[in-house]
């Protein structure tokens, strides 16, 4: 299967014109119906005007090797983001719901409580020291602005995680700092949580976020590290330098 010609497909030839006039001869075609150009990803002769033009060194990327490695993990990012993202702000309209029922809720509960404790001893499970069931006795106890104010702020972290997804998933430098910044925000509330209690999804969570932290900051250059800004432009030009010059040959 040719990826490069599923991609074409779906978001069209990348023609590009280079100022460099030899460049340019080997990515340029006359045919009958007129001037064709060379496909910079998957290497076929496209009729009509460039889709842009300018210096060989500022051509569109196609991703190979390391970048096509690092796009794909920046992918990958995006959608755990976005899964996450979806989860976030179910749940904040889920709470703001609860605002004008948690004394419905608290009846409810206290009415079940004595029927699900027989069920929960048969099954070892505590029922009175559990977490969740902690959770929910709180939740009914809560002002009616408090509960707004944990469903706005479920709300707007799961906005930021479809931004830091949107950022990943094109590859945006403003999306590599959103990424590191939010992330780094609630590492600390993380590792709280795990001295509180050590589960396999907290801790995997924690390395999730821990190494995509370290791995942004490291690959793209974020904060000056390895260069910084300078380094990073220096390496995208120079790949698509040769992405040009790979069409042309």
């Amino acid at each position: 299967m040719n990826w490069e010609l599923i991609s074409c497909g779906l978001r069209g030839h990348e023609t590009y014109r280079p100022d460099e006039s030899d460049l340019a001869d080997h990515l340029h075609t006359e045919t009958s119906v007129g001037d064709a150009w060379r496909c910079l990803r998957c290497g076929d002769y496209a009729v009509g005007s460039p889709r842009n033009s300018g210096p060989a060194d500022q051509a569109p990327e196609v991703p190979r090797g390391r970048l096509l490695r690092d796009l794909i993990i920046m992918r990958l990012l995006a959608v755990e983001r976005l899964i996450r993202g979806v989860f976030l702000v179910i749940a904040g309209i889920f709470v703001i719901e609860l605002r004008n029922s948690q004394q419905t809720l608290h009846e409810k509960f206290d009415a079940e409580m004595p029927l699900l404790k027989p069920i929960a001893d048969q099954i070892g499970w505590n029922i009175d020291d559990s977490k969740v069931v902690q959770w929910i006795e709180k939740a009914t106890t809560l002002s009616t602005a408090t509960i707004v104010l944990v469903g706005c702020a479920l709300l707007a972290y799961g906005i930021s995680q479809f931004v830091e997804a949107y950022g990943l998933w094109f590859a945006k430098r403003w999306g590599e700092y959103f990424a590191v910044i939010v992330t780094s925000i609630f590492i600390p509330l993380e590792v709280y949580e795990l001295v509180e209690k050590v589960t396999v999804f907290k801790v995997l969570l924690l390395a999730i976020n821990v190494a995509a932290v370290v791995w942004l900051i490291w690959s793209k250059r974020l904060f000056g590290v390895r260069g910084g800004e300078a380094a990073y432009r220096a390496e995208h030009s120079a790949e698509s330098l040769l992405t040009v010059q790979r069409a042309a040959g």
